[in-house]
Formats: C-alpha cells, sequence, structure tokens
C-alpha cells in the first residue's frame, strides 16, 4: 500500500484537530467513532479510498445502503482533490454516530477555489460529482482556508 497510511482510529482528545468542520455538537454526547486515513493525488487513489471506507464501515457494522452512498460521497471527493487541486496528500475522515455517518475530504488547497456543484448539460460526461453528493447527503458543505492552506468538503448521510 504504497502512498497510503492505513487508517487509525481519533479519540475525542483528537476533535481539535480532526478533519472535518464545522459542527460543535458533532462531537457531542454519544459515542462518536472516527478514522482517517492519507492518500497520494495519483490514479487508483479514488479506487482505494472507496475500500477502506467500506471495510471500516462493515467493521462499525454500517447497513449496506449507508455504506453504498458513502462510497459514492468518498469516490467523488476524493476524485475532486486529485483532479482540482496540486495536493501531495489527500486525507479522508469517517465518523459515526448513532444515526450519522461524517465523511470529509481535505486537500492542500492548491485549486482554483471552493468546490461547487455544477449545472451540466445532459450529454456532458464530467462534473456531476457534487450534484451526486448532494443527492445522497443530508446535508454537505466546504471549508476552504484558501490557497496553500487546505479545503474540506464534508457530507453527512443518514448511518
Amino acid at each position: 500500500m504504497d502512498g497510503v497510511t492505513p487508517p487509525a482510529p481519533l479519540h475525542a482528545a483528537a476533535a481539535e484537530a480532526r478533519v472535518g468542520d464545522p459542527a460543535d455538537a458533532w462531537f457531542e454526547g454519544g459515542a462518536e467513532l472516527c478514522v482517517s486515513f492519507a492518500l497520494a493525488p495519483r490514479p487508483g487513489s479514488a479506487a482505494q479510498a472507496r475500500r477502506l471506507a467500506r471495510t471500516q464501515l462493515v467493521g462499525w457494522d454500517i447497513g449496506e445502503d449507508a455504506r453504498d452512498a458513502a462510497a459514492l460521497v468518498v469516490s467523488e471527493l476524493v476524485t475532486n482533490a486529485i483532479v482540482h487541486t496540486a495536493s501531495h496528500r489527500i486525507i479522508c475522515e469517517l465518523c459515526t454516530s448513532p444515526g450519522t455517518l461524517r465523511i470529509a475530504v481535505r486537500d492542500e488547497g492548491w485549486g482554483s477555489g471552493a468546490p461547487r456543484p455544477a449545472h451540466r448539460g445532459p450529454d456532458d460526461e464530467h462534473g456531476r460529482g457534487l450534484l451526486l453528493v448532494e443527492a445522497v447527503s443530508r446535508e454537505w458543505g466546504v471549508r476552504d482556508g484558501g490557497p496553500g492552506v487546505g479545503c474540506t468538503v464534508w457530507a453527512e448521510l443518514r448511518a
């Protein structure tokens, strides 16, 4: 697994440094489990991220429908980070708490601004990733730290 740090659990003390944003309430109450892994920005990393995410979600006993939606979100967000930034490393984080699955993907922010859904024509072959993320998520958002600082795109799904 060259270029990948395997999933590592994060504990509550790591909440301040976690990848995802924005909700302070996300860490309040209940049991929360988180893992994160780093990916190299190259072909095959989105597929690798999907495999790592699916494996973790099976371990957390997340249902098949939520796993499928999460795999789609992970794939789209990682692909966007690879294609639209000049990052040397991409971080993917998964967190689950009762009824909720949160996915966050952070890049190094060398792209052309914060991601936003594009409205494409019926024959366009690219540009629907964030529309798909929006369709399968309860909500999603972007925290743009600016050029070279990093951008985090996150989505919340029903678990």
